[in-house]
């Protein structure tokens, strides 16, 4: 069975840091791109970032720049987002997500999680 389970969302105020963790299982980890989405409240889901398993390569988007970093551990299956100067935009519903199809960044996605609840307060 293919899991994702997201953790480390939270509450925390405008210019704090959060750590989100993305734990995958049921695949091979090193073989597959992991990504992070975002729902906020009455928005589109937005990327936020991607790593890719094999080079390491990342992508984040214009809204997460400078702000955001992607990392990963194999030995533990696992990709992080430390997401720091937090904004209130920021806050959403996060999502990671896995696919092993070559493109980079991917445009779909195999596999979700269930979410994670990131609040920023003003």
């Amino acid at each position: 069975e293919v899991q994702l389970v997201e953790s480390g969302g939270g509450l925390v105020q405008a210019g704090g840091s959060l750590r989100l963790s993305c734990e995958v299982s049921g695949v091979t980890f090193e073989d597959y791109t992991i990504g992070w989405y975002r729902r906020a409240p009455g928005k589109a889901r937005e990327g936020v970032s991607c790593i890719t398993n094999g080079d390491g390569s990342a992508y984040y988007a214009d809204s997460v720049k400078a702000r955001f970093t992607i990392s990963k551990d194999n030995a533990k299956s696992t990709v992080y987002l430390q997401m720091n100067s937090l904004k209130p935009e920021d806050t959403a519903v996060y999502y990671c997500a896995a696919t092993n199809n070559p493109r980079f960044p991917p445009m779909k996605y195999d596999y979700w999680g269930q979410g994670t609840q990131v609040t920023v307060s003003s």
